[in-house]
């Protein structure tokens, strides 16, 4: 593994803080091993912020973490960070190991998803670089903490007014918009996503502030892709709030515990609607089986546990965030299947009233039996 020029001996720490509240540290363990241990005060705080429910027993008790993981981060913090391409991109860029979680989540820990920073213990701006481990950078490899966005498509966190000037900056964080930007593989895809992003707002469905601009007046795109050609399609960050404040929020992947590769896999929409019953209220239930039914009259096949999100507006109780990812997929692929089951069934073409009552019995979900907010009696 990488050593420090300052402590060549010491394991590598990072601080993870959710606001203003130290949660934990990950260790960088010989064996290139990463541990994620909470802070005792975090623990012992009742009043303690959420970073994810899957952390919880069924007394409301933190769960400690004590088990590390090789090379990867636990599945929490690796659905932080972008995937495929992107990942790559960011890796090279920055000079880290792609496959090397622990120094891809130093290098872009200042514009995670959501209200988490993770940061050196020692202060160190930048992990060490591949290429050359035992110098300290300063500036090297800074342009990229703008990709700090989880997922697979080229996006950018952008600063300034979409009706004036979108801009990408040089090392900035914190931007309050995310670009999306034009695919050569799948045509129209800003375009796409922006119609039914506005279908989905003109049926009810809480959507952010969207819109589309030419991707040649969005200042600051890296070169390697401003060859790229049409509209760039941007969408305001809900875990951002007033004057940079950050909201948490957490996917369901993340919720149910799996590595980002496993978000098409072991819960389907049966398990999320009971745990979101059990987790907020009717109408919560009520508007993820609208955004659900909406999916698949628009031909949105797509909609895998990471394209689904709780949000903590009081960072403990939490809501259904607003609705993002709307694409009609089937433009791209003929594939009429859910990304995940209801009821055992992915045929859309399959869905009606009696398969979502089908849904409606004691599915697999979280473990913890806790999720039920106050106030509401368990039934049945």
């Amino acid at each position: 593994m990488p050593k420090t020029a300052s402590n060549p001996n010491r394991p590598t720490v990072l601080e993870v803080r959710l606001g203003e509240n130290l949660v934990g540290t990950i260790t960088n363990l010989p064996n290139d091993q990463n541990l994620f241990v909470f802070d005792t005060d975090y623990v012992a705080d009742a009043n303690r912020p959420v970073l994810s429910l899957s952390d919880y027993d069924a007394y409301r008790n933190v769960m400690p973490n004590v088990r590390p993981v090789t090379r990867r981060l636990p599945p929490f913090f690796s659905n932080l960070l972008p995937e495929g391409a992107l990942c790559q991109f960011i890796a090279d860029r920055g000079e880290v190991n792609a496959q090397r979680e622990f120094f891809l989540l130093w290098l872009l820990g200042n514009d995670l998803p959501g209200a988490i920073t993770v940061r050196d213990a020692e202060g160190r701006l930048l992990p060490p670089s591949e290429k050359n481990p035992t110098v300290a950078r300063v500036r090297a490899g800074r342009d990229v903490l703008h990709f700090s966005l989880a997922g697979e498509q080229l996006k950018l966190s952008a600063i300034g007014n979409p009706n004036r000037q979108l801009s990408i900056p040089a090392s900035s964080v914190g931007g309050h918009w995310i670009v999306k930007l034009p695919s050569p593989a799948f045509p129209g895809l800003p375009e796409n996503e922006f119609s039914m992003m506005t279908f989905a707002r003109e049926v009810g469905i809480q959507v952010p502030e969207i819109g589309l601009t030419p991707l040649n007046q969005i200042q600051g795109v890296p070169e390697a892709w401003q060859q790229l050609k049409g509209n760039a399609y941007y969408i305001r960050r809900f875990d951002r709030g007033p004057n940079g404040t950050r909201i948490h929020i957490e996917n369901f992947n993340q919720l149910y515990g799996q590595f980002p590769e496993a978000k098409y896999k072991n819960y389907s929409y049966t398990n999320m609607a009971t745990d979101l019953w059990r987790l907020t209220d009717e109408e919560q239930f009520a508007e993820f089986i609208r955004r659900l039914i909406f999916s698949v009259g628009i031909g949105n096949n797509d909609m895998h546990l990471k394209n689904w999100s709780l949000i903590y507006p009081d960072e403990r109780m939490p809501r259904l965030s607003p609705a993002y990812d709307f694409v009609s997929t089937l433009r791209y692929i003929a594939d009429g299947r859910f990304a995940l089951s209801i009821a055992k069934e992915k045929a859309a073409n399959q869905l009606n009233v009696d398969y979502l009552n089908a849904s409606r019995g004691r599915p697999r979900c979280l473990r913890n039996s806790f999720l039920i907010p106050h106030g509401k009696q368990q039934t049945g």
